[in-house]
């Protein structure tokens, strides 16, 4: 395993300074998590990633690659309705083939969950991130942000049905998917594709993992570690669903790729993308204004309006996200190392069982890179 180099600690004291002064309670987090869970609410792409362990007749877990699940999970433990985390520890995640990226490497961050302004939470949050990245001496830093949720009502303000518009929402985060889908506009829907996708198709509900088992059993196949059976289930039911599902138009689909095509300065983005707004505009006004605030607060936090790109297409390999996304990059370390990530996913307590609805908002900043000594 690759570690990274050390940093200086005046300038890791540098670094962590900016959270210091967030008002967040420091949370220590397991290393090993459960594998199934970091698959299922990060996403399939990030099994590569992974390093994963197993004792003998034991459950697949897997080295953390992040701190959101595993503080949200800590979050949702102590039963609080709010709460502010800070965090400084190791990561893992296995470099891609040929790379000598690090696979052990220090992160810290800050995790808030609750609050009523979703906006001036973000805009806090993304502030922290800058500023601690800054703090490491690299003078090329820009800021890349991005919104899910603005996607998802960009194709509302479209009109299409509805579990079109689902589905093109869920394949966001998965671009190779999304422009299979875009490569499908006009086509004709084809039912016995759906068929030969599920094998479980017919099968009453509730009744698919035993079928499934019965199914491995005539086989004689004897799975060992991947994905439960209950979620193999789960998903041959919605691809067979997506098969289903009539495709866009060409007219929809040249929207899409138009909206995904725009990476300009914030004001000249939104401006794009209000331009290229469907004739049921009105969720996306509303997602426009909050980035208006969203902008007028990242000044005030310090980020240099110059500095900063709005790139619609963006999201992040976590598939946890489903609101604002955004790194903080250096022109020497390239897109592929960010200094600093992060971003909004509500949906995530719910999904690890909250008890109730709480937004929740992130970021980590890896020292080694924004140390302007350090990473080249």
């Amino acid at each position: 395993m690759r570690l990274e180099p050390p940093v200086p600690a005046e300038a890791l004291a540098a670094i962590r300074a900016p959270f210091a002064t967030a008002g967040a309670a420091a949370v220590e987090v397991p290393v090993l998590q459960p594998l199934a869970l970091l698959l299922d609410l990060s996403g399939e792409a990030m099994r590569p990633r992974l390093f994963v362990v197993q004792a003998e007749g034991g459950e697949e877990l897997a080295m953390r690659p992040d701190f959101t699940i595993p503080v949200a999970r800590a979050h949702i433990a102590g039963g609080a309705a709010a709460g502010r985390y800070a965090y400084e520890g190791k990561a893992f995640r296995a470099a891609p083939a040929g790379s000598s990226r690090a696979e052990e490497f220090l992160q810290v961050g800050v995790e808030a969950f609750g609050g009523d302004d979703a906006a001036t939470a973000d805009v806090e949050v993304v502030g922290l991130a800058w500023r601690s990245a800054a703090a490491g001496g690299r003078s090329d830093l820009s800021l890349i942000v991005g919104d899910i949720a603005l996607f998802a009502a960009f194709v509302d303000s479209l009109a299409l049905a509805p579990a079109l518009a689902a589905r093109l929402k869920r394949l966001f985060t998965r671009p190779r998917l999304l422009q299979a889908e875009l490569d499908r506009a006009g086509q004709a829907t084809d039912e016995a594709a759906a068929r030969q996708i599920n094998p479980l198709e017919g099968v009453p509900a509730g009744e698919g993992e035993a079928a499934l088992r019965r199914l491995w059993a005539i086989a004689g196949i004897e799975p060992v570690g991947g994905r439960p059976a209950d979620e193999i289930v789960r998903r041959l039911a919605d691809r067979a669903e997506a098969a289903r599902t009539p495709p866009l138009t060409l007219a929809e689909a040249d929207a899409v790729r138009r909206y995904l095509a725009v990476s300009e300065t914030p004001e000249a983005a939104l401006a794009a993308i209000r331009a290229l707004a469907g004739p049921a505009p009105g969720a996306i006004e509303a997602a426009l204004a909050v980035w208006t605030r969203r902008l007028d607060g990242l000044t005030a936090q310090g980020v240099p309006a110059d500095r900063i790109t709005l790139t619609a297409a963006f999201g992040r390999a976590f598939g946890y996200y489903d609101g604002l996304v955004f790194e903080v990059r250096s022109a020497a370390l390239g897109e592929e190392r960010p200094v600093a990530a992060g971003g909004r996913y509500d949906g995530l307590p719910a999904r690890l069982g909250a008890a109730s609805a709480q937004g929740a908002v992130g970021c980590m900043v890896r020292p080694a890179r924004a140390f302007a000594g350090g990473v080249e």
